[in-house]
């Protein structure tokens, strides 16, 4: 095995590990991170580290606390270059001179403004040898919600999409269906594990009562935070959303101008409400909606809900990746269409495939941003 190539497969393996709790280190990167050794049997792994729930304590310093002094002149494997600011906790960097690490082989940069190289400077004035690229385009999809959120204000956006064979996703008068089978179905909720919030809007919660959860066999607490949009504030008291409360926290996102009465209720009972100015046609303004949500710490959303939302992502182009799961089934002319007055079509105008998966007879198409 080359240099080269041990190293990929290396920073494979940080990416494997920083995936543990990608969905629930909001506000931070979901990084990755291993202490190694070379032996002449091969590289020998001293220390593991990942991101830990809740964004702390970070990858670098617990992958070096459980290599300990065998971390001395060894080489660092890190997803995402180590902090050198002071948060709440002390910046990487200081954690990576005082082991005494001789390399860090990193995956990118990271943009946030208070690190966006400066790690890598100050480590390579401490004598380190440092190394960037390695693994480079997995990583960035691996922090595309931290690097969306430091450079543009608003969480990575993910459109899930359940379709059948003539693009439709309801019957006739807006009236639910099951589209997928139970694999695919058990994707979607793997999907929402990984994610930090999924989104939907008041319609699918009037219509279908989804809990919005990760109901796969010992994942509820995998489960994200709810977001509904709900310019009215119609939310029920008693819909599923807000009997699961203990599961997953619930925010919802009502217009500046909703009813003070109904916010008292919802808050009352642990639910956040927060406001949002309408757009000129009544609807909530989903690009401020997106900004608040990346001010709260939101990094990953996913999108599931009903055609006139999902169009509207579109619309606006806030759509970054689209998983599109197909059915077999056929619901016919006067079923309802996947997006409220635009053709499936529009997906491909600024997406382009990624990949296609298969789950039983139904069929998934990932698609991603140009």
């Amino acid at each position: 095995m080359t240099c080269k190539s041990r190293d990929e497969a290396l920073m494979a393996a940080a990416l494997s590990v920083g995936s543990r709790e990608l969905g629930h280190t909001w506000p931070n990167p979901a990084v990755g991170a291993l202490v190694v050794r070379e032996t002449p049997q091969g590289p020998l792994v001293l220390g593991r580290g990942w991101t830990a729930r809740g964004g702390r304590p970070h990858a670098e310093p617990q992958a070096l606390a459980q290599a300990g002094e065998a971390a001395r002149g060894a080489t660092l494997y890190v997803t995402l270059e180590p902090c050198s600011h002071h948060g709440q906790t002390p910046p990487c960097v200081d954690a990576v001179r005082a082991a005494g690490i001789e390399r860090v082989v990193a995956a990118i940069e990271d943009p946030d403004f208070r690190v966006a190289g400066r790690g890598f400077s100050i480590l390579r004035e401490a004598g380190i040898r440092v190394e960037v690229g390695t693994g480079a385009a997995a990583a960035r999809l691996a922090h595309a919600g931290h690097i969306r959120r430091v450079t543009e204000g608003r969480p990575q956006v993910m459109l899930k999409l359940a379709v059948s064979a003539d693009g439709k996703v309801g019957l006739a008068g807006r009236r639910p269906t099951a589209i997928t089978g139970e694999t695919a179905r058990g994707r979607v909720h793997m999907m929402r594990a990984t994610h930090d919030a999924v989104l939907t809007g008041i319609g699918t919660v009037l219509a279908d009562d989804p809990q919005l959860t990760c109901r796969l066999p010992g994942m509820l607490d995998r489960s994200p935070l709810r977001v509904v949009l709900d310019a009215a504030l119609r939310l029920p008291p008693t819909s599923a959303l807000a009997r699961s409360l203990a599961f997953a926290p619930l925010w919802v996102v009502a217009a500046e101008d909703a009813p003070d009465a109904p916010e008292t209720m919802l808050t009352a009972m642990g639910i956040e409400v927060m406001r949002v100015r309408r757009r000129p046609d009544g609807a909530l303004d989903l690009n401020e909606t997106l900004k608040l949500l990346a001010l709260r710490g939101i990094t990953r959303l996913m999108v599931e809900a009903g055609p006139r939302i999902a169009a509207a992502f579109l619309r606006e182009r806030l759509v970054d990746e689209a998983n599109v799961f197909r059915a077999p089934l056929v619901l016919g002319a006067g079923a309802l269409d996947a997006l409220e007055g635009l053709p499936l079509s529009t997906l491909d105008d600024y997406l382009v495939d990624a990949g296609t998966e298969a789950y039983g007879s139904d069929s998934l198409r990932i698609m991603r941003r140009r």
